[in-house]
């Protein structure tokens, strides 16, 4: 009998301080990071400021890990806080904006290996 074949990956590190910094987040892409199915926003964004009306045409899942925000999504808003997780389906028309005193700390997770952004506003 044959033995089964086995296939090692090494483990892929980068330090966010290498990633791109664009506006008020770090970002990982997915497609330059060994062509992981997934892109992540690591947002700091200090108080007053957020993001404009924008779409994707992907799932994106934001985990708020500091500070308190307003996510308005297809009309809808809400508030969040540390802990909480929203989930913006694709091609929801949608933006956030920090609502507190401190930086709103959120890790953005985009269902592709890249990020592609209509931006409405």
């Amino acid at each position: 009998m044959d033995k089964p074949s086995i296939v090692l990956h090494t483990m892929h590190v980068v330090a966010q301080k290498d990633l791109p910094f664009v506006g008020m987040s770090h970002q990982f892409i997915g497609a330059d990071q060994g062509q992981v199915g997934i892109s992540v926003y690591l947002v700091n964004s200090p108080p007053g400021r957020g993001t404009k009306l924008h779409r994707h045409p992907y799932d994106e899942v934001a985990f708020v890990r500091e500070g308190r925000g307003r996510w308005t999504v297809d009309g809808a808003t809400r508030e969040a806080v540390a802990g909480d997780i929203l989930v913006v389906k694709a091609g929801q028309v949608h933006m956030f904006e920090n609502i507190g005193d401190v930086p709103l700390v959120q890790f953005d997770v985009h269902v592709s290996d890249r990020f592609i952004q209509e931006n409405l506003d």
